[in-house]
Protein backbone atom coordinates (compact mmCIF):
# COMPACT_ATOMS: atom_id res chain seq x y z
CA UNK A 1 0.00 0.00 0.00
CA UNK A 2 1.11 3.56 -0.69
CA UNK A 3 0.89 6.36 1.81
CA UNK A 4 0.16 9.63 0.03
CA UNK A 5 -0.70 12.49 2.33
CA UNK A 6 -2.17 15.99 2.04
CA UNK A 7 0.08 18.86 3.11
CA UNK A 8 0.15 22.57 3.86
CA UNK A 9 1.66 24.06 0.73
CA UNK A 10 3.44 27.32 0.26
CA UNK A 11 2.26 28.57 -3.11
CA UNK A 12 2.08 31.77 -5.17
CA UNK A 13 -0.84 34.14 -4.87
CA UNK A 14 -3.21 33.63 -7.75
CA UNK A 15 -2.14 36.77 -9.61
CA UNK A 16 1.53 35.72 -9.57
CA UNK A 17 1.21 32.04 -10.49
CA UNK A 18 1.94 32.40 -14.20
CA UNK A 19 4.99 34.59 -13.58
CA UNK A 20 6.40 32.35 -10.87
CA UNK A 21 5.87 28.96 -12.54
CA UNK A 22 9.08 27.72 -14.18
CA UNK A 23 10.29 24.64 -15.99
CA UNK A 24 12.43 22.25 -13.91
CA UNK A 25 15.85 23.53 -12.89
CA UNK A 26 17.73 20.91 -14.93
CA UNK A 27 16.10 21.84 -18.26
CA UNK A 28 18.42 24.84 -18.56
CA UNK A 29 22.13 25.44 -18.63
CA UNK A 30 23.41 28.38 -16.58
CA UNK A 31 23.21 30.96 -19.35
CA UNK A 32 19.71 29.89 -20.41
CA UNK A 33 18.51 30.07 -16.79
CA UNK A 34 20.00 33.54 -16.46
CA UNK A 35 18.19 34.68 -19.60
CA UNK A 36 14.88 33.32 -18.29
CA UNK A 37 15.28 35.20 -15.02
CA UNK A 38 16.17 38.31 -17.02
CA UNK A 39 12.90 38.01 -18.95
CA UNK A 40 10.73 37.24 -15.90
CA UNK A 41 11.81 38.71 -12.58
CA UNK A 42 9.46 36.49 -10.53
CA UNK A 43 10.52 33.24 -12.21
CA UNK A 44 11.05 30.45 -9.72
CA UNK A 45 14.42 29.88 -11.36
CA UNK A 46 15.61 32.71 -9.09
CA UNK A 47 15.26 30.16 -6.29
CA UNK A 48 15.86 26.87 -8.10
CA UNK A 49 18.94 28.26 -9.89
CA UNK A 50 20.05 31.09 -7.62
CA UNK A 51 23.42 31.37 -9.37
CA UNK A 52 21.47 33.41 -11.93
CA UNK A 53 21.55 36.25 -9.40
CA UNK A 54 25.28 36.02 -8.72
CA UNK A 55 28.42 36.78 -10.70
CA UNK A 56 29.40 34.20 -13.30
CA UNK A 57 32.62 33.80 -11.34
CA UNK A 58 30.68 32.10 -8.52
CA UNK A 59 30.57 28.34 -9.05
CA UNK A 60 27.10 26.85 -9.60
CA UNK A 61 27.54 24.65 -6.53
CA UNK A 62 29.09 27.26 -4.23
CA UNK A 63 27.47 27.49 -0.79
CA UNK A 64 26.65 31.13 -1.58
CA UNK A 65 24.28 29.94 -4.31
CA UNK A 66 22.15 27.94 -1.86
CA UNK A 67 22.22 30.75 0.66
CA UNK A 68 21.03 33.16 -2.03
CA UNK A 69 18.20 30.75 -2.87
CA UNK A 70 17.09 30.70 0.78
CA UNK A 71 17.26 34.51 1.02
CA UNK A 72 15.27 34.95 -2.19
CA UNK A 73 12.63 32.48 -1.05
CA UNK A 74 12.24 34.27 2.28
CA UNK A 75 12.05 37.66 0.57
CA UNK A 76 9.35 36.51 -1.86
CA UNK A 77 7.31 35.24 1.09
CA UNK A 78 7.75 38.56 2.89
CA UNK A 79 6.75 40.42 -0.28
CA UNK A 80 3.50 38.45 -0.46
CA UNK A 81 4.38 36.62 -3.68
CA UNK A 82 4.00 33.32 -1.82
CA UNK A 83 1.35 32.47 0.73
CA UNK A 84 1.13 29.59 3.20
CA UNK A 85 -1.88 27.30 3.09
CA UNK A 86 -3.78 27.27 6.38
CA UNK A 87 -4.89 23.65 6.07
CA UNK A 88 -3.51 20.38 4.80
CA UNK A 89 -4.98 19.50 1.43
CA UNK A 90 -4.37 17.87 -1.91
CA UNK A 91 -4.41 19.67 -5.23
CA UNK A 92 -5.32 18.56 -8.73
CA UNK A 93 -2.82 19.76 -11.32
CA UNK A 94 -3.98 19.46 -14.93
CA UNK A 95 -1.65 20.08 -17.85
CA UNK A 96 -2.88 20.48 -21.41
CA UNK A 97 -0.65 20.14 -24.45
CA UNK A 98 -1.92 20.18 -28.02
CA UNK A 99 -5.41 19.20 -26.89
CA UNK A 100 -4.26 16.31 -24.66
CA UNK A 101 -4.92 16.61 -20.93
CA UNK A 102 -3.43 14.87 -17.91
CA UNK A 103 -4.56 15.49 -14.35
CA UNK A 104 -2.50 14.47 -11.33
CA UNK A 105 -2.79 14.61 -7.55
CA UNK A 106 -0.34 16.99 -5.85
CA UNK A 107 0.59 15.40 -2.54
CA UNK A 108 3.46 14.26 -0.36
CA UNK A 109 4.75 10.74 -0.93
CA UNK A 110 6.44 8.72 1.79
CA UNK A 111 10.21 8.40 2.16
CA UNK A 112 9.62 4.98 3.75
CA UNK A 113 7.66 3.89 0.66
CA UNK A 114 10.68 4.91 -1.42
CA UNK A 115 13.03 2.95 0.83
CA UNK A 116 10.79 -0.16 0.84
CA UNK A 117 10.34 -0.01 -2.96
CA UNK A 118 6.60 0.68 -2.91
CA UNK A 119 7.80 3.65 -4.96
CA UNK A 120 9.76 1.98 -7.73
CA UNK A 121 12.71 3.32 -9.70
CA UNK A 122 13.87 2.57 -13.23
CA UNK A 123 16.95 4.76 -13.46
CA UNK A 124 20.32 5.12 -11.75
CA UNK A 125 21.23 8.40 -10.08
CA UNK A 126 24.57 10.18 -10.07
CA UNK A 127 25.93 11.35 -6.74
CA UNK A 128 27.12 14.75 -7.98
CA UNK A 129 23.66 15.57 -9.33
CA UNK A 130 22.05 14.43 -6.08
CA UNK A 131 24.40 16.57 -4.00
CA UNK A 132 23.23 19.79 -5.64
CA UNK A 133 19.59 19.23 -4.69
CA UNK A 134 20.54 17.89 -1.25
CA UNK A 135 22.24 21.24 -0.54
CA UNK A 136 19.28 23.12 -2.00
CA UNK A 137 16.62 21.31 0.06
CA UNK A 138 18.76 21.32 3.19
CA UNK A 139 19.52 25.05 3.04
CA UNK A 140 15.94 26.11 2.27
CA UNK A 141 14.32 23.45 4.47
CA UNK A 142 11.89 23.14 1.59
CA UNK A 143 11.29 20.90 -1.42
CA UNK A 144 10.71 23.07 -4.47
CA UNK A 145 10.53 20.68 -7.42
CA UNK A 146 7.77 18.03 -7.47
CA UNK A 147 8.63 14.43 -8.34
CA UNK A 148 6.61 13.09 -11.31
CA UNK A 149 5.06 9.80 -10.14
CA UNK A 150 2.79 7.40 -12.01
CA UNK A 151 0.38 4.68 -10.92
CA UNK A 152 -2.00 2.28 -12.60
CA UNK A 153 -5.24 4.16 -13.12
CA UNK A 154 -7.66 3.79 -10.21
CA UNK A 155 -11.37 4.43 -10.58
CA UNK A 156 -11.77 5.64 -6.98
CA UNK A 157 -9.20 8.39 -7.55
CA UNK A 158 -10.59 9.21 -11.00
CA UNK A 159 -14.06 9.79 -9.55
CA UNK A 160 -12.81 12.27 -6.94
CA UNK A 161 -10.70 14.12 -9.49
CA UNK A 162 -13.59 14.42 -11.94
CA UNK A 163 -15.99 15.61 -9.25
CA UNK A 164 -13.65 18.30 -7.92
CA UNK A 165 -12.84 19.56 -11.42
CA UNK A 166 -16.53 19.75 -12.32
CA UNK A 167 -17.85 21.25 -9.09
CA UNK A 168 -15.20 23.77 -8.00
CA UNK A 169 -13.46 26.75 -9.52
CA UNK A 170 -9.75 26.54 -10.36
CA UNK A 171 -7.16 28.03 -8.03
CA UNK A 172 -4.88 28.73 -11.01
CA UNK A 173 -5.66 28.68 -14.71
CA UNK A 174 -3.10 29.99 -17.19
CA UNK A 175 -1.18 29.19 -20.35
CA UNK A 176 2.62 29.33 -20.06
CA UNK A 177 4.73 30.96 -22.79
CA UNK A 178 5.36 27.57 -24.43
CA UNK A 179 1.62 27.07 -24.97
CA UNK A 180 1.05 24.52 -22.19
CA UNK A 181 -2.16 24.98 -20.19
CA UNK A 182 -1.90 24.76 -16.39
CA UNK A 183 -5.02 24.45 -14.22
CA UNK A 184 -5.02 23.75 -10.49
CA UNK A 185 -7.88 22.91 -8.12
CA UNK A 186 -7.68 22.67 -4.36
CA UNK A 187 -8.97 19.49 -2.69
CA UNK A 188 -9.71 20.34 0.94
CA UNK A 189 -13.08 18.73 1.66
CA UNK A 190 -12.77 16.06 4.33
CA UNK A 191 -14.68 13.49 2.27
CA UNK A 192 -12.55 14.01 -0.86
CA UNK A 193 -9.27 14.05 1.08
CA UNK A 194 -10.19 10.82 2.86
CA UNK A 195 -11.29 9.15 -0.40
CA UNK A 196 -7.98 9.95 -2.11
CA UNK A 197 -5.88 8.82 0.85
CA UNK A 198 -7.81 5.56 1.21
CA UNK A 199 -7.67 4.86 -2.54
CA UNK A 200 -3.87 5.14 -2.57
CA UNK A 201 -3.64 2.84 0.44
CA UNK A 202 -5.01 0.13 -1.87
CA UNK A 203 -2.50 0.86 -4.64
CA UNK A 204 0.43 -1.55 -4.40
CA UNK A 205 2.98 0.19 -6.62
CA UNK A 206 3.92 3.74 -7.56
CA UNK A 207 6.59 4.54 -10.12
CA UNK A 208 9.00 7.43 -10.54
CA UNK A 209 8.36 8.64 -14.07
CA UNK A 210 10.66 11.65 -13.90
CA UNK A 211 12.73 13.16 -11.09
CA UNK A 212 14.92 10.31 -9.81
CA UNK A 213 17.62 12.73 -8.61
CA UNK A 214 15.15 15.01 -6.82
CA UNK A 215 13.56 12.00 -5.11
CA UNK A 216 16.92 10.53 -4.04
CA UNK A 217 18.00 13.94 -2.72
CA UNK A 218 14.80 14.39 -0.69
CA UNK A 219 15.28 10.93 0.81
CA UNK A 220 18.90 11.60 1.77
CA UNK A 221 17.94 14.89 3.45
CA UNK A 222 15.24 12.99 5.34
CA UNK A 223 17.67 10.35 6.56
CA UNK A 224 20.09 13.06 7.65
CA UNK A 225 17.38 14.93 9.55
CA UNK A 226 16.22 11.70 11.22
CA UNK A 227 19.67 11.25 12.70
CA UNK A 228 19.89 14.89 13.79
CA UNK A 229 16.52 15.29 15.46
CA UNK A 230 16.10 14.50 19.11
CA UNK A 231 12.76 12.92 19.80
CA UNK A 232 12.25 11.84 16.19
CA UNK A 233 8.86 10.15 15.90
CA UNK A 234 8.24 9.68 12.16
CA UNK A 235 5.53 12.30 11.78
CA UNK A 236 7.93 15.08 10.70
CA UNK A 237 7.43 16.67 7.29
CA UNK A 238 10.92 15.67 6.19
CA UNK A 239 9.63 12.08 6.05
CA UNK A 240 7.66 13.00 2.90
CA UNK A 241 8.51 14.52 -0.46
CA UNK A 242 6.59 16.74 -2.85
CA UNK A 243 5.04 14.79 -5.73
CA UNK A 244 2.46 14.89 -8.48
CA UNK A 245 0.89 11.48 -9.12
CA UNK A 246 -0.66 10.72 -12.53
CA UNK A 247 -2.68 7.73 -13.73
CA UNK A 248 -0.83 5.76 -16.40
CA UNK A 249 -3.58 6.00 -19.01
CA UNK A 250 -3.22 9.79 -19.25
CA UNK A 251 0.54 9.89 -19.78
CA UNK A 252 2.51 10.24 -22.98
CA UNK A 253 6.16 9.33 -23.33
CA UNK A 254 7.92 10.92 -26.26
CA UNK A 255 10.91 9.55 -28.13
CA UNK A 256 14.37 10.17 -26.68
CA UNK A 257 16.72 10.23 -29.64
CA UNK A 258 20.43 9.67 -30.20
CA UNK A 259 23.13 11.48 -32.17
CA UNK A 260 26.65 10.13 -32.70
CA UNK A 261 29.69 12.21 -33.61
CA UNK A 262 31.29 9.86 -36.18
CA UNK A 263 30.99 6.46 -37.85
CA UNK A 264 33.84 4.95 -35.84
CA UNK A 265 36.25 5.13 -38.81
CA UNK A 266 33.82 3.52 -41.25
CA UNK A 267 32.86 4.85 -44.68
CA UNK A 268 29.13 5.37 -45.17
CA UNK A 269 28.60 2.25 -47.30
CA UNK A 270 30.61 0.05 -44.92
CA UNK A 271 28.57 1.37 -41.98
CA UNK A 272 25.26 0.66 -43.76
CA UNK A 273 26.48 -2.85 -44.58
CA UNK A 274 27.29 -3.53 -40.92
CA UNK A 275 23.92 -2.05 -39.83
CA UNK A 276 22.18 -4.48 -42.21
CA UNK A 277 23.62 -7.44 -40.29
CA UNK A 278 20.92 -7.10 -37.61
CA UNK A 279 18.45 -4.59 -39.11
CA UNK A 280 16.56 -4.39 -42.36
CA UNK A 281 17.79 -1.11 -43.87
CA UNK A 282 15.76 0.83 -46.45
CA UNK A 283 15.78 4.40 -47.73
CA UNK A 284 13.02 6.83 -46.80
CA UNK A 285 11.79 9.46 -49.24
CA UNK A 286 11.55 12.03 -46.43
CA UNK A 287 11.89 12.51 -42.68
CA UNK A 288 9.49 10.19 -40.90
CA UNK A 289 8.95 9.12 -37.30
CA UNK A 290 9.12 5.38 -36.60
CA UNK A 291 5.60 3.97 -36.76
CA UNK A 292 5.93 0.99 -34.44
CA UNK A 293 8.12 -0.79 -31.93
CA UNK A 294 11.32 -2.08 -33.50
CA UNK A 295 11.63 0.73 -36.05
CA UNK A 296 14.37 3.37 -35.93
CA UNK A 297 14.60 6.28 -38.39
CA UNK A 298 18.21 7.17 -39.16
CA UNK A 299 19.55 10.38 -40.71
CA UNK A 300 22.96 10.21 -42.33
CA UNK A 301 24.57 12.56 -44.88
CA UNK A 302 21.30 14.32 -45.68
CA UNK A 303 19.36 11.07 -46.28
CA UNK A 304 16.82 9.27 -44.10
CA UNK A 305 16.78 5.50 -43.65
CA UNK A 306 14.48 3.10 -41.83
CA UNK A 307 16.05 0.41 -39.65
CA UNK A 308 13.74 -2.47 -38.74
CA UNK A 309 14.72 -4.91 -36.01
CA UNK A 310 13.58 -8.55 -36.39
CA UNK A 311 11.08 -9.89 -33.89
CA UNK A 312 13.60 -12.21 -32.27
CA UNK A 313 15.51 -9.18 -30.97
CA UNK A 314 12.35 -7.62 -29.53
CA UNK A 315 10.48 -10.61 -28.18
CA UNK A 316 12.82 -11.59 -25.37
CA UNK A 317 11.81 -12.15 -21.72
CA UNK A 318 14.20 -9.54 -20.31
CA UNK A 319 12.25 -6.29 -19.80
CA UNK A 320 15.33 -4.14 -20.46
CA UNK A 321 16.80 -6.10 -23.37
CA UNK A 322 13.51 -5.85 -25.28
CA UNK A 323 13.45 -2.04 -25.21
CA UNK A 324 14.09 -0.35 -28.56
CA UNK A 325 16.86 1.78 -27.02
CA UNK A 326 18.52 -1.41 -25.74
CA UNK A 327 18.28 -3.15 -29.12
CA UNK A 328 19.86 -0.18 -30.88
CA UNK A 329 22.62 -0.02 -28.25
CA UNK A 330 23.33 -3.76 -28.27
CA UNK A 331 23.29 -4.36 -32.01
CA UNK A 332 24.47 -1.10 -33.56
CA UNK A 333 25.78 1.62 -31.26
CA UNK A 334 28.16 -0.65 -29.34
CA UNK A 335 29.43 -3.20 -31.90
CA UNK A 336 29.47 -0.93 -34.95
CA UNK A 337 29.91 2.62 -33.65
CA UNK A 338 31.96 1.71 -30.58
CA UNK A 339 29.66 3.37 -28.01
CA UNK A 340 30.27 0.91 -25.16
CA UNK A 341 28.88 3.07 -22.35
CA UNK A 342 26.37 5.74 -23.43
CA UNK A 343 26.47 7.23 -19.91
CA UNK A 344 30.09 8.32 -20.25
CA UNK A 345 30.99 8.30 -23.96
CA UNK A 346 31.38 11.87 -25.21
CA UNK A 347 30.72 10.81 -28.81
CA UNK A 348 26.99 10.34 -28.15
CA UNK A 349 24.36 12.93 -27.31
CA UNK A 350 20.64 12.68 -26.59
CA UNK A 351 17.83 14.82 -28.01
CA UNK A 352 14.34 14.95 -26.50
CA UNK A 353 11.52 14.19 -28.92
CA UNK A 354 9.93 17.57 -28.23
CA UNK A 355 12.63 19.10 -30.46
CA UNK A 356 11.44 17.19 -33.53
CA UNK A 357 13.18 15.49 -36.46
CA UNK A 358 14.53 18.80 -37.75
CA UNK A 359 16.79 18.99 -34.69
CA UNK A 360 18.21 15.56 -35.54
CA UNK A 361 18.95 16.75 -39.07
CA UNK A 362 20.55 19.92 -37.75
CA UNK A 363 22.81 18.02 -35.35
CA UNK A 364 23.93 15.42 -37.90
CA UNK A 365 24.66 18.19 -40.41
CA UNK A 366 26.73 20.19 -37.93
CA UNK A 367 28.48 18.86 -34.82
CA UNK A 368 27.41 15.21 -35.19
CA UNK A 369 27.45 12.67 -38.02
CA UNK A 370 24.42 10.40 -37.68
CA UNK A 371 21.09 10.69 -35.83
CA UNK A 372 18.63 8.03 -34.71
CA UNK A 373 14.93 8.75 -34.14
CA UNK A 374 13.47 6.20 -31.73
CA UNK A 375 10.00 4.79 -31.29
CA UNK A 376 8.91 5.94 -27.80
CA UNK A 377 9.25 3.65 -24.80
CA UNK A 378 5.76 2.88 -23.48
CA UNK A 379 4.55 3.41 -19.92
CA UNK A 380 3.89 -0.34 -19.80
CA UNK A 381 7.55 -1.02 -20.61
CA UNK A 382 8.61 1.42 -17.88
CA UNK A 383 6.40 -0.39 -15.35
CA UNK A 384 7.73 -3.79 -16.46
CA UNK A 385 11.35 -2.73 -16.00
CA UNK A 386 10.66 -1.25 -12.55
CA UNK A 387 8.58 -4.27 -11.46
CA UNK A 388 11.48 -6.55 -12.40
CA UNK A 389 13.83 -4.45 -10.26
CA UNK A 390 15.86 -3.54 -13.34
CA UNK A 391 17.18 -0.24 -14.68
CA UNK A 392 16.63 1.32 -18.08
CA UNK A 393 19.47 2.52 -20.29
CA UNK A 394 20.12 6.25 -19.91
CA UNK A 395 17.76 8.63 -21.67
CA UNK A 396 15.04 6.07 -22.40
CA UNK A 397 11.99 8.23 -21.65
CA UNK A 398 11.04 11.84 -22.34
CA UNK A 399 7.83 12.98 -20.68
CA UNK A 400 5.86 15.96 -21.92
CA UNK A 401 4.51 18.28 -20.76
CA UNK A 402 6.92 19.10 -17.95
CA UNK A 403 5.67 19.92 -14.45
CA UNK A 404 6.26 23.51 -13.37
CA UNK A 405 8.23 24.32 -10.26
CA UNK A 406 7.12 27.06 -7.89
CA UNK A 407 3.38 26.35 -7.89
CA UNK A 408 3.70 24.12 -4.82
CA UNK A 409 6.42 24.14 -2.17
CA UNK A 410 6.67 21.65 0.68
CA UNK A 411 8.44 23.04 3.72
CA UNK A 412 10.18 20.69 6.12
CA UNK A 413 11.26 21.38 9.68
CA UNK A 414 14.20 23.72 10.16
CA UNK A 415 17.44 22.31 11.57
Amino acid sequence: MAFVKPFRAVRPKQEYAKQVAALPYDVYNRQEAKEEVGKEGLSFLKIDRAETQLSDSVDTYDSRVYQKAAETYQQMKEDGIFISEEESCYYIYQLQMEGRKQAGIVACASVDDYLSNVIKKHENTREEKEQDRICHVDTLSAQTGPIFLAYRSCEAVNQVVSRVMEESSPLYDFVSPDGIGHTVWKVAGREEVQAIQQAFEKIQDIYIADGHHRAASAVKVSLKRREQKKGYDGTEEFNYFLSVLFPDDQLMIMDYNRCVKDLNGLAKEAFLEKAAKHFTVSKLAKAKHPAKKGEVAMYLEKEWYLLEAPNELLQVPDAVASLDVSVLQEYLLNPVLGIADPRTDERIDFVGGIRGLSELEKRADSDMKVSFAMYPTSIGELFAVADAGLLMPPKSTWFEPKLRSGLFIHEIEKH
